[in-house]
């Protein structure tokens, strides 16, 4: 299930490593008792759409929104509560409408774009190293992200795959900031092939690592 959420114009400049904001906000609107923090996020968010930008920041227009998309269809039922509650985000700005999308019918094959860059982290030894698209295990890495979500909540894992479209000439690595922390991401159409099951899960809690901050979100 996805959440799309319109936003009013801000009356401050929203700085460029917005991410953080827009994570607290959504987990104001979870609200106590939340236990998503520290899980393997089974939910994802875009950034902002259809802003302005200046050499001072990022300003909505009349059309911005972003959206929300969760496995448990009980979680978007308690952001929506928590917008309802209190529709406040951050720089002035505010929630205006919220509509509801259910999962489209996905056939065994799709290709997607994405709403915010992938990033898939492994350790080595001391030391995170940050995967891109130019590291020949990144696929591989990409579908064992997948695989291992999957599982987790029992669903099917096999013959699943995620790769980033090879006939797409212009892929590119994007250094984002994440509250002091710079995360080398990877921006570029996905295609996913297995099970619709498979795919409309994929569509619905992002791809790679953290998910749960803005990374990975599926158009």
């Amino acid at each position: 299930m996805r959440l799309y959420i319109k936003l009013s114009r801000n009356n401050k400049n929203i700085p460029y490593n917005y991410q953080h904001l827009l994570t607290g906000t959504i987990h104001k609107w979870i609200g106590e008792n939340n236990t998503e923090h520290g899980k393997k996020s089974l939910y994802s968010f875009s950034w902002l759409q259809n802003t302005d930008s200046s050499k001072s920041g990022i300003n909505l227009t009349s059309n911005s929104y972003f959206f929300i998309s969760a496995y448990d269809e009980q979680l978007i039922k308690r952001i929506t509560k928590g917008i309802l509650d209190d529709p406040t985000t951050f720089c002035g700005s505010q929630v205006v409408d919220i509509q509801i999308k259910e999962v489209p019918e996905f056939s065994n094959a799709e290709r997607f774009m994405m709403n915010s860059p992938i990033l898939i982290r492994r350790r080595d030894g001391d030391k995170v190293k940050h995967i891109t698209f130019k590291d020949k295990n990144f696929n591989d890495l990409l579908t064992e992200n997948l695989k291992g979500k999957l599982s987790d909540v029992g669903l099917n894992s096999n013959g699943v795959t995620v790769e980033l479209d090879p006939s797409y000439a212009f892929p590119k690595t994007k250094l984002v900031d994440y509250k002091g922390i710079e995360n080398k991401t990877t921006l570029a159409p996905v295609i996913i092939r297995g099970t619709p099951e498979q795919i409309a899960f994929a569509w619905t809690v992002g791809l790679g690592n953290s998910t749960g901050i803005g990374f990975g979100a599926v158009k």
